[in-house]
């Protein structure tokens, strides 16, 4: 199973680095990387999850956006049909194309409810946008905004929004809530978001 992992976990490298996808400079080693390692620390956490189903989400919860940004959320069996290329059996690739199906939901369904492997990885996703640069070159690139025209404070608006969705939506295991809770503060101050008193 390691052996298709891993030649998934290279494929999705290698399509990452296409220069029609919006973020190929950086977000392997910016984003996916970093999500790959909260999900197995938290995994550590939690031994009764599949190790193996975790990985494979990690490399595939952003496949559709790296394939075709505009048509991210409609690429489920693009995704099935990758993973059984590479040998992954029949119910492993459908439970991992399914569980990325409700990750995608979190607007919608409370993630705190959804499978453990679901609330892993969607964690993952969440606290990785907190650590690292991604939210100082994230908004760079979004392709459906023009910026040129936007004041500092709607671009501090769209940073808040985007850190109090992960915040609220997808960071629901209590051990990264508990980690991430002085970064999560220490966002929405860079997004404006002042305490009362600075100096206690």
């Amino acid at each position: 199973m390691q052996e298709k992992i891993a030649a998934f976990r290279q494929h999705v490298i290698e399509a990452s680095a296409n220069p029609d996808f919006f973020h190929h400079k950086w977000f392997v080693p910016w984003h996916l990387e970093i999500v790959q390692k909260i999900a197995r620390q938290l995994c550590e956490h939690y031994p009764k999850a599949n190790r193996d189903l975790v990985d494979i989400m990690v490399w595939l919860h952003d496949y559709g956006k790296i394939l075709d940004f505009n048509n991210q959320y409609d690429m489920g069996k693009v995704s099935r049909q990758k993973l059984h290329e590479l040998g992954f059996p029949d119910d492993l690739a459908s439970q991992a194309v399914d569980y990325i199906g409700i990750l995608d939901k979190k607007m919608e369904l409370d993630l705190h409810t959804a499978p453990l492997e679901v609330q892993i990885v969607s964690t993952a996703d969440g606290c990785s946008h907190m650590i690292g640069p991604f939210l100082s070159i994230f908004w760079n690139e979004a392709t459906d905004k023009n910026f040129a025209g936007l004041e500092y404070q709607e671009l501090m608006a769209l940073n808040l929004a985007k850190i109090e969705k992960d915040w609220n939506r997808k960071i629901v295991l209590p051990e990264a809530r508990q980690a991430f809770k002085q970064r999560y503060h220490f966002l929405r101050e860079q997004a404006g978001e002042l305490p009362d008193r600075i100096i206690p």
